[in-house]
């Protein structure tokens, strides 16, 4: 008896799942799906996930599409620029499945791989187009400024969307160039150009650089000439500060002919007498006879003579300021 009953509780379960392979399907978070009614789609596919309700087949089938992004690139291969030079490129492109309904219509299989034949032809063409309207120099130059890649594909990208939504129901996400290569008959051709614009860029810092050095140099002179016209107003007035100074100690040793010799002979002996300065001199020859003249007592004790250091006093202060 419990055997039975075993018998018939897995024969139950095992309808019930023969009920949901055959009466239900799953929708995946990753996925899209459209029903067909006898090979008929449905207008409406399925993009929420969860557990639905289907009549077996052949009355109804369920066509899967996976929506997350895929990727394709085309062939490497050749074509012109507007100015008449080869060039290598191949571009890559990602895509999703933007509305299943006309995906289903254009490709039967129904997969991301029936799709990319057409993907690459319409890529192709929108390539060919795009870099024929672009010179040589938008790809390969020795000034990064010059360089258009952005700009060649957002024109890509452009001129291949709305084509392929309309067409395919498929979305571009985005588009860029892959690789960029040159034919072996233009790359001597790209080098000797690449040269002579280093070239012209080198003579164009270099001509920058002797008009910059030639102003520099032509500041400096200008501020070495108010320089030296300060320098020498200011010598010429502290010269003659000292030729008005000079004159009143002049006029001052006037007064007295004997102090002023004796001043200038006792000047000379201290600028004669360094140390260790060996001498043979004539004690007769003036300023070396006052190394042995003396003034008597009575003439240091004159009032006159005492009159006439105190002018020396004077006049050599007046001399050396």
């Amino acid at each position: 008896m419990k055997r039975n009953a075993l018998t018939l509780v897995v024969g139950i379960i095992l309808l019930l799942i023969f009920f949901l392979l055959l009466f239900t399907f799953q929708v995946r978070q990753t996925e899209v799906v459209l029903v067909t009614t006898f090979a008929k789609p449905s207008a409406t596919p399925i993009t929420e996930p969860g557990l639905y309700f289907k009549w077996p087949q052949p009355i109804q089938k369920v066509y899967r599409f996976d929506k997350r992004v895929h990727s394709v690139e085309d062939e490497f291969d050749q074509m012109l620029t507007f100015d008449g030079n080869n060039i290598l490129a191949n571009v890559y492109v990602g895509w999703t499945i933007e509305r299943p309904l006309e995906f289903f219509n254009s490709f039967a299989a129904g997969t991301p791989e029936a799709a990319e034949p057409n993907l690459k032809a319409a890529i192709r063409q929108a390539k060919h187009e795009v870099i024929g309207k672009h010179s040589f120099s938008d790809f390969v130059s020795s000034d990064p400024k010059q360089l258009k890649f952005t700009a060649i594909e957002n024109e890509m990208l452009t001129g291949i969307r709305q084509a392929a939504l309309d067409r395919y129901g498929i979305k571009i996400h985005f588009l860029g160039i892959k690789r960029l290569g040159l034919p072996e008959s233009v790359t001597q051709k790209v080098f000797d150009r690449m040269t002579a614009e280093r070239q012209r860029e080198i003579d164009s810092l270099r001509a920058q650089g002797d008009r910059e050095a030639t102003a520099i140099r032509s500041a400096a002179d200008s501020q070495r000439s108010d320089i030296l016209a300060k320098a020498n107003g200011e010598a010429t007035r502290i010269r003659g500060d000292a030729e008005a100074k000079a004159a009143e100690s002049f006029e001052v040793l006037k007064q007295n002919q004997d102090l002023a010799i004796f001043i200038l002979e006792m000047q000379a002996l201290e600028h004669a007498m360094n140390k260790g300065t060996t001498m043979i001199d004539d004690r007769n020859t003036p300023p070396f006879n006052r190394l042995v003249t003396e003034p008597s007592r009575n003439e240091i004790q004159n009032s006159s003579y005492t009159n006439r250091v105190q002018l020396s006093a004077e006049a050599a202060d007046g001399v050396g300021k």
